[in-house]
């Protein structure tokens, strides 16, 4: 079974079962999403994996590598096959909704190339997913990392790394890829910072003093020579930090301070949200904050809230613990 790269990332080892054609189109696809529609990086290699999937379950269904023509005659049941196998695999439904709308999306932009028409593909339901709710510490956890972050790792400069970026998550609400993003140019000066989110869209977010502050003592402690356009979170060899660093560094936490799983870097976001909302912030000022799109998106924290009061409520009233 022939297995062809992308002509334009073969950089990043990924391959699909299908015929030159067919991975001609999907680089034009990624490229397109990647500089007409401005997709984040991180988004568009989550849509060359999810789009390598299908393509492997394709040609393992049909016997050989697919090409343009026999994508123009695929039915809803080879669609469904895909996802019943991805269910299979032990997929979250939310995973398998995304992987649908990566395929609708190619399967769309090869319609309007005049490539392939398939409106059979469009027909496909969505699978259901359960509404999921954020998981935010709680205040008291949520500092407990912030401030052991830096006691796990004896290089100085280090733990004042991994300090700076968990103060940083936690105090501006930052997604793990956002804050893993800046330069040194983007170091907050003037009690804010501009932050680039999903489709690259920019917003301001004010800065406390404790996160300008730990983020000028790694700074300052950094051995790495560093411009204005270099990573301002740096590994220890001097390269732009990964995320993975700081997802192990939160499960090192987790152990020391007894958190759920739940607690990794993100859930710092999702504190940042929960915790300004239970101060007494307005929705539409968490959503300028958080970058969200939808005001709906934001509107789950809502619900988290809610459900802290009745816990509460329900541990403190009299009449609650009959």
């Amino acid at each position: 079974m022939p297995v062809v790269s992308e002509p334009d990332t073969g950089r990043l080892a990924v391959h699909y079962a299908a015929e030159p054609a067919v991975v001609s189109a999907i680089g034009e696809w990624l490229a397109w999403l990647a500089h007409e529609r401005r997709t984040s990086p991180h988004t568009v290699d989550g849509y060359r994996r999810d789009l390598a999937a299908f393509f492997r379950y394709l040609s393992a269904h049909l016997g050989f590598p697919p090409g343009l023509q026999d994508l123009e005659t695929l039915s809803p049941a080879d669609v469904r096959g895909y996802l019943a196998n991805l269910g299979a695999a032990g997929l979250a439904r939310p995973s398998m909704a995304r992987a649908l709308s990566v395929v609708r999306g190619f399967f769309r932009f090869l319609d309007r190339a005049g490539l392939v028409r398939n409106a059979a593909v469009g027909t496909v339901r969505t699978p259901k997913a359960g509404r999921s709710l954020p998981r935010p510490l709680a205040v008291a956890d949520a500092l407990g990392v912030v401030e052991r972050a830096g006691a796990l790792d004896e290089e100085p400069w280090v733990a004042k790394r991994d300090t700076a970026l968990f103060t940083l998550l936690y105090g501006c609400g930052l997604r793990i890829g956002e804050a893993l993003a800046l330069n040194r140019r983007d170091a907050p000066s003037g009690g804010s910072m501009t932050v680039s989110g999903k489709g690259r869209k920019e917003r301001l977010v004010p800065v406390l003093p404790a996160v300008a502050e730990a983020i000028t003592e790694y700074l300052d402690a950094c051995p790495h020579p560093g411009g204005d356009d270099g990573p301002l979170f740096l590994g220890v060899r001097g390269a732009r930090l990964n995320a993975g660093v700081a997802q192990r560094q939160m499960r090192l936490l987790r152990a020391v301070l007894g958190l759920p799983e739940s607690a990794t870097p993100h859930s710092l976001r999702h504190s940042f949200a929960t915790h300004l909302l239970a101060g007494g912030g307005d929705l539409r000022t968490i959503q300028e904050l958080l970058g969200h799109a939808s005001l709906s998106t934001t509107q789950r924290y809502t619900e988290v809230d809610s459900d802290r009061l009745m816990e509460v409520y329900r541990a403190a009233h009299p009449r609650a613990r009959r």
